[in-house]
């Protein structure tokens, strides 16, 4: 075949690249000074609750206060994440740029007062309220204004957590349960990188968490390493189904919304003085830490989490869930490394990024943050949790509006497409499965057609 060279094909993707590494960087700039902006006014609120122990005592009144202005001010945008999400399956919607100063002020609130709850889902939701601002100005047409919220989300992620990488892979595969959309590469790289960069240069720091021994991979240890994936996900899956019945029950039960964060504030004080404990209230950050010393933590200390984050959030106090998870998970690898006598930062570091994995059905995202976070030297064991955690969590998650392209076994039947709150309700069907020595059972024809209209 003779030498060839297409002048116009090579000129339409240098504009590509130009095109989407511009917006990319403005969303990243955005995003990332909003992410610090957040960060700073986080650890002062923190820094606050954490002086004025009386504050507790205001969560209920701080909860009335956040549920009367979501009532009045922010019935558009109460659904937060999902509503981020769903604006990117149907890019015709637009987010209110209301819901950036909402989540933020909310979230902080939230924060001062002991609510159990994290930090991403406020950035994710500002950075995807801040992409979302420059469609009309732009111009941009539906396609490329889902791409350009895809990297607000990538640039919230990866700033407010400083793992770049991680955040471009986040905003990439958080959108779809197994696909992940790589013709946002380029604008989710940019907006992560700038995004995290200009964070740091507001002065930001990030905790770090150091893993300095890992066990010999011995078959033993890859058996505990497996029985450890099998529980993360466990804990995945208890998160998700224990706040979305919190959610249920607190609308079925009290029906004046502003009512609920009051309750559910008058629980969290009561949970507190019950377990003579605040470790639970807020991001939990010294718990996190105390999971990665030798002495770890106690053996119920994530379940203890679970139930501190999910009343917070179920009863429509504002924050995300993914700092709660890293609690979660950190808390149970330290109590399964005490039980079976394995070095306790390896497995807290595992359940770290593991549970995560699980309850937003982002392995990939989460294996390369383990990475960025803890070094190469446990990138195998960091990516086999990830990847048992998602598959043995089910088809569940925190994020409710992330569709189905691709079930988690072949014997799982999903439409094309569904939601994951429609999935989670039982719109699959479950086929007995085939294994190697069985004939393969023909393909149903819907699923044929889908994927042989599937890009290769």
């Amino acid at each position: 075949m003779p030498f060839r060279f297409s002048p116009k094909e090579h000129f339409a993707l240098l504009s590509a690249l130009l095109k989407w590494s511009a917006l990319g960087a403005w969303v990243g700039l955005l995003s990332g000074s909003a992410s610090a902006l957040f960060l700073h006014s986080l650890t002062f609120a923190t820094h606050l609750q954490e002086t004025h122990l009386a504050l507790l005592w205001g969560l209920p009144i701080a909860g009335i206060g956040i549920g009367l202005i979501y009532a009045h001010y922010g019935k558009s945008v109460e659904a937060g994440n999902s509503l981020v999400l769903e604006t990117v399956h149907n890019p015709n919607a637009a987010i209110p740029f209301r819901m950036a100063p909402l989540v933020l002020i909310s979230t902080v609130i939230t924060h001062l007062f002991g609510g159990s709850a994290g930090r991403e889902g406020t950035a994710v939701q500002m950075g995807g309220t801040l992409a979302n601002l420059a469609t009309s100005p732009l111009r941009l047409s539906p396609h490329d204004h889902r791409i350009l919220i895809m990297s607000g989300i990538s640039a919230g992620f990866g700033s407010v957590f400083g793992t770049p990488i991680a955040g471009a892979i986040f905003g990439m595969e958080v959108l779809t349960v197994g696909r992940m959309s790589y013709e946002a590469l380029i604008p989710c790289f940019i907006a992560s990188v700038v995004g995290d960069t200009v964070c740091r240069a507001w002065g930001v720091g990030h905790t770090l968490y150091s893993v300095t021994s890992i066990p010999h991979p011995t078959p033993w240890v890859w058996t505990l390493i497996a029985i450890s994936g099998a529980l993360f996900a466990g804990a995945s899956f208890l998160f998700g189904e224990v706040s979305h019945a919190v959610s249920h029950y607190a609308k079925v039960g009290i029906k004046l919304s502003w009512l609920r964060p009051f309750v559910g504030g008058i629980v969290i004080i009561a949970l507190a003085y019950l377990t003579q404990t605040r470790a639970y209230l807020g991001l939990s950050l010294p718990l996190i830490a105390q999971s990665f010393t030798q002495e770890g933590v106690f053996w119920g200390a994530f379940a203890l989490k679970i139930l501190f984050t999910a009343i917070t959030l179920g009863t429509g106090f504002k924050g995300g869930e993914v700092t709660p998870l890293f609690c979660i998970g950190a808390t149970l690898g330290a109590a399964f490394a005490k039980a079976t006598g394995q070095p306790v930062a390896f497995f807290a570091a595992l359940g770290f990024v593991a549970v995560f994995a699980g309850s937003a059905n982002t392995p990939l995202a989460c294996a390369v943050m383990g990475i960025e976070l803890f070094g190469t030297g446990m990138a195998v064991p960091l990516t086999a949790v990830c990847i048992l955690s998602y598959t043995l969590s089910g088809h569940r998650g925190i994020y409710l509006s992330q569709r189905v392209h691709t079930p988690k076994a072949h014997s799982i039947l999903i439409p094309h497409g569904l939601p994951l709150k429609r999935a989670r309700a039982g719109e699959m069907e479950v086929t007995p499965p085939r294994f190697f020595w069985h004939r393969s059972a023909p393909r149903p024809p819907e699923e044929q057609a889908r994927n042989d209209s599937d890009p290769p």
